[in-house]
């Protein structure tokens, strides 16, 4: 036992430097928990800001214009008033998101008593702005008709006394969000990726043949490039955590980054076999990339990290429960944003212990025959 744990070292150790002689995969690394983490947080909103409006003013009354006044930044951007025959060049156009049109008479149709309709003209291909920007129009519309109505500024508010609580993002601010999410994919990204390189580099430079002739064995191999591997990432991810995402972005990270890396660790097993299981089915990096590509698309998608699992089919969401991606996207959000501790995550643990042990069995046996076979 001494010299499998001393040989696994050894050979751990010769991947750390491999790793750290790549300049290529160390660039990898670097951009892909700073600058991709940065980028995609404050680049990709989910929340309505500067959306462009534009209104066509059949009415010119006062109620029209108080409403169209009422349409203020950082939501939206300042309303511009187009003719009734531009509406559908500007919305094929993509020049505006939404278009209001006041119908004729529509402010004396509302102090007669009769109903009147306004057209909102909405882009919904980016479906996220366009329904909560909707929902934002209309609360505008119905508060400045009411207050217009019955001449008292406070006439829109309601009977009872709605107080919201948003928990763990009150500003609802989407960085926060992305930017945790971000380090969770990168890591199942570069977790198949790393010791799935670390292999077919073994086969390229032709080392593969020096551990063949070498006293140890298929389990020490492919434990090695796990442990290397999977140190290289969990450090780059906590750094990120640390640096990028608190420092630099300043989201708060409610629970104990200890307790994350215990379960990125275990995750690790999982992801890092995985990568070696599909390299195993390969000959060069070209083909590994291909045949990863669309385990980690699904992987990603799939995990609860971008849609909620509670939004996809039953079905998909019992077929997901056997990737330990999906396990670790509901441990890490339970930590990182809502600062659970282990008599939370404890059953997420389990899983991703679990489906650790059958990835690493179902990758050994297949990296032993593939070692025998280059024999």
């Amino acid at each position: 036992m001494f010299l499998w744990l001393a040989n696994v070292y050894r050979l751990g150790v010769k991947e750390l430097r491999s790793l750290v002689f790549d300049p290529v995969l160390l660039l990898l690394i670097v951009y892909v928990f700073t600058l991709a983490i940065y980028a995609v947080a404050t680049g990709a909103k989910l929340e309505v800001q500067n959306a462009s409006v534009a209104y066509v003013d059949e009415d010119r009354s006062a109620l029209s214009g108080r409403i169209i006044s009422a349409i203020l930044p950082p939501e939206f951007d300042t309303p511009v008033e187009i003719s009734a025959d531009r509406i559908d060049a500007s919305m094929d156009s993509g020049a505006f998101v939404f278009v209001l049109r006041f119908p004729p008479e529509f402010e004396a149709d509302l102090l007669a008593g009769r109903k009147s309709e306004i057209q909102l003209n909405v882009d919904a291909t980016a479906m996220a702005q366009a329904g909560n920007g909707t929902v934002f129009l209309q609360s505008i519309i119905q508060a400045e008709t009411a207050k217009f109505l019955s001449g008292n500024e406070d006439a829109a508010a309601l009977p009872i006394n709605l107080v919201v609580r948003a928990m763990f993002n009150p500003n609802l601010d989407s960085s926060w969000f992305n930017a945790v999410m971000q380090v969770i994919n990168n890591v199942t990204i570069l977790s198949v990726l790393l010791t799935g390189a670390a292999l077919i580099r073994e086969r390229e430079h032709g080392t593969i043949e020096h551990l063949l002739v070498m006293p140890v064995k298929p389990s020490e191999i492919m434990v090695a490039k796990i442990w290397a591997n999977g140190l290289a990432i969990v450090v780059a991810a906590v750094l990120s955590l640390v640096f990028v995402v608190q420092l630099l972005l300043g989201v708060p990270i409610h629970g104990s980054i200890a307790l994350f890396v215990f379960g990125a660790l275990i995750y690790m097993i999982s992801v890092t076999g995985l990568g070696i299981l599909i390299a195993t089915f390969t000959t060069s990096m070209p083909q590994f990339g291909l045949l990863a590509l669309p385990v980690l698309v699904i992987m990603n998608l799939l995990s609860g990290s971008t849609t909620p699992m509670e939004s996809m089919p039953e079905w998909l969401q019992a077929v997901m429960q056997v990737s330990p991606s999906t396990h670790f996207v509901a441990f890490a959000q339970a930590i990182l944003y809502r600062g659970a501790g282990l008599t939370t995550v404890w059953p997420s643990l389990v899983a991703m212990s679990v489906l650790s042990a059958v990835f690493f069995v179902i990758a050994l046996s297949r990296f032993r025959k593939t070692m025998a076979g280059a024999r």
